[in-house]
């Protein structure tokens, strides 16, 4: 008796639907035909697709090295001299990490906005809308933080040379936003500062106009010297009690009104706001500077009281130009500086794709593919030789066409 009538002898012993490991083999050995042809087939367009339609993309890569957080010395310095708006002004970013604000920066629309107009993207990536621009950007483009902090930018392209081009300016655009944003503690306080003495600037030029005015009107030029020794007095200590208001308020945001130092800031704001009262009411003690400002004559009231704000805006000036120089020399004498440490050059090598691995992958996918396929249809054949199955599938045709009756 041969090997092929023994099989079906020694099958015909066992379940029917218990699938054996040589069976397995024998049946990709019947369909090894179909399995090759499949594979060779789909070797060749793979190989097609990635030699022919796929077009080379090259990654050019910048590293950045973002600043330090720190207390510099010179903030510190500024603080101490002028506490309450140092405090208003002085908060730190709170940032787990001091990468992320940059990583935040250069994903931003503005950073996009400005790569677009400088490389013509509208035009290079053949879209209409700029928001189509951005995405395509943002899509070559992967910015990572690596375990020592420092920032990883690459940016991938068709051209080689573009992609080096592209990813250096991404460092230009980002060290020119960031010469005009506050990112740093300093920068904050340079601010903040610069706006403060730009409205006590112009608050000062109205006041002094409006003294000039008063002046023309009353004929009054010069007060006597116990007059304007009040007036400079207590505008010195309208100053020194809008400084200790911003510093209480300030302060009562993160303070409870136990604070110690909430607490002695309220006293020195009480007690300047009474030796304030005594100056304009007078005391009565006759003292060099008790002026009460009932007892000044009529025709100078007005002068005295538009003096007198000259006076407050001169000595709040001072104050915050003060704090303002500080603050541009604690942002110059700073180590906000970011930098970059390696910079783009032209890729020698293609960045994608990897032909070799496309077709390898792809010759898998068919191999495992043609498998599946001889194995189910081998099922098929098997399971339509059973009167159930067959009954099963006639009924579900049956169904499946309408022919309900």
């Amino acid at each position: 008796m041969g090997i092929a009538e023994q099989i079906p002898e020694i099958a015909h012993g066992r379940d029917e639907h218990e699938v054996q490991f040589p069976e397995l083999l024998i049946v990709l050995a019947r369909h090894k035909s179909f399995i090759l042809k499949f594979v060779f087939i789909v070797m060749v367009l793979s190989a097609i697709v990635a030699w022919g339609l796929l077009h080379p993309r090259y990654t050019a890569e910048i590293k950045i090295m973002p600043p330090q957080q720190g207390q510099s010395i010179s903030s510190a310095a500024a603080a101490s001299q002028l506490g309450p708006l140092a405090a208003l002004a002085g908060s730190s970013l709170g940032l787990r990490n001091p990468s992320d604000l940059y990583i935040g920066i250069l994903r931003s629309d503005t950073i996009a906005d400005a790569m677009i107009d400088r490389f013509s993207l509208i035009n290079a990536y053949k879209t209409k809308y700029r928001v189509d621009a951005r995405r395509q950007l943002r899509g070559s483009t992967e910015i990572i933080t690596q375990k020592d902090g420092i920032i990883s930018l690459s940016f991938e392209d068709r051209d080689p040379h573009r992609a080096a081009e592209m990813a250096n300016s991404y460092f230009e655009e980002l060290e020119k936003l960031t010469k005009n944003l506050a990112v740093s503690e300093a920068g904050q306080r340079r601010i903040f500062y610069e706006r403060e003495v730009r409205l006590a600037s112009d608050e000062l030029a109205a006041a002094e106009l409006a003294l000039k005015q008063t002046q023309e009107k009353t004929g009054v030029f010069l007060l006597d010297t116990q007059a304007r020794a009040a007036v400079e007095s207590l505008a010195s200590l309208r100053a020194t009690a809008a400084g200790l208001e911003i510093q209480i308020q300030s302060m009562r945001a993160f303070a409870t009104p136990e604070n110690p130092e909430l607490v002695r800031a309220e006293q020195e704001l009480a007690a300047t706001r009474s030796q304030m009262a005594r100056m304009e009411k007078g005391s009565g003690q006759g003292g060099p500077l008790d002026l009460p400002v009932e007892h000044v004559p009529t025709a100078a009231l007005e002068y005295l009281r538009k003096l007198r704000e000259v006076k407050y805006r001169e000595a709040l000036y001072q104050l915050v130009a003060r704090q303002y120089e500080a603050a541009r020399i604690d942002e110059g004498k700073s180590n906000y500086v970011i930098q970059q440490l390696d910079k783009a050059s032209v890729p020698e090598k293609k960045s994608w794709p990897h032909r070799s691995i496309i077709v390898l992958v792809s010759m898998l996918l068919a191999l495992f593919v043609s498998c599946a396929w001889v194995f189910f249809r081998e099922s098929l054949e098997r399971a339509k030789e059973n009167p159930q199955f067959r009954a099963r599938l006639q009924l579900f045709q049956f169904y499946l066409l309408g022919r309900r009756h």
